[in-house]
């Protein structure tokens, strides 16, 4: 039959990334608890084309993850993206997998156990001898504006916000760790589940803990470079008003 993506294209067009988005697909990624955790991800994968192909071969993608079944996970990520590039004859390979983590988590003072999800996120780019690989991690926590507790006779307003993550490090480690991480640099720490005794907890603590979105950000750059592992990162915080028909955001980036 007629490949018609291989026959040549005259508009001397290059495309930095062509592929396949929205691949529905479970994956496994270690769980510090239990050892391993099946999650059902969303799989973005690219190539570059060069500009004298007309099209790339969607199906081949789909057929490099049927390849590695049951395998997909932080350890074979260069080596399906290696495998990308071969069998697509790409200079460049891009992955993005998009999953929910979820975690134990036990209210502060009932005990009260239940499961929170955090959204969580591996992004690669292999080229010639070289991969770039990203985790990321969404966490919601809560903001006390410091503004509104100081002039305000009695009260603060305060919200639910998400903390989004990105990181680029020289060895393992556990996700965990990185989601307490950014939890500590907040007002609060949101749960699934809380009693009475809980909630009074969570609302006080939040109170004495007064931030903006900026002192967030700032609070988990700080904690970040501490840690010689992480090499380069992001931080940006989204803080859903409650007094605002707007969000609050800030964003910074380590050079």
């Amino acid at each position: 039959m007629i490949d018609i993506q291989n026959q040549t294209d005259e508009r001397n067009i290059a495309i930095t990334k062509v592929g396949v988005k929205g691949i529905k697909y479970p994956i496994i990624v270690l769980d510090r608890a239990h050892g391993t955790q099946h999650v059902n991800a969303q799989i973005n994968m690219y190539v570059n084309l060069p500009h004298h192909f007309k099209g790339t071969h969607m199906s081949r993608f789909v057929e490099i993850l049927n390849e590695f079944r049951g395998r997909i996970n932080i350890k074979t990520f260069e080596t399906i993206l290696a495998r990308v590039r071969e069998k697509l004859q790409a200079e460049s390979a891009h992955m993005e997998i998009d999953f929910p983590y979820f975690i134990e988590k036990t209210a502060p003072v009932s005990g009260a156990g239940s499961l929170m999800e955090y959204r969580c996120t591996f992004t690669g780019i292999h080229t010639a001898g070289k991969m770039d690989f990203c985790v990321g991690v969404a966490v919601p926590v809560t903001t006390v504006c410091p503004c509104s507790k100081e002039i305000s006779a009695s009260g603060a307003h305060n919200q639910r916000a998400v903390v989004f993550v990105k990181v680029r490090f020289r060895k393992f480690f556990w996700i965990e760790d990185l989601i307490q991480l950014v939890e500590q640099s907040a007002s609060g720490e949101v749960y699934s589940l809380l009693k009475r005794v809980d909630e009074k907890f969570v609302t006080e603590k939040g109170y004495e803990n007064p931030m903006f979105v900026e002192d967030v950000v700032r609070n988990v750059a700080e904690r970040l470079n501490r840690d010689p592992n992480f090499i380069w990162y992001s931080v940006e915080a989204e803080s859903f008003e409650s007094i605002h028909n707007h969000s609050a955001y800030a964003f910074l980036e380590k050079p």
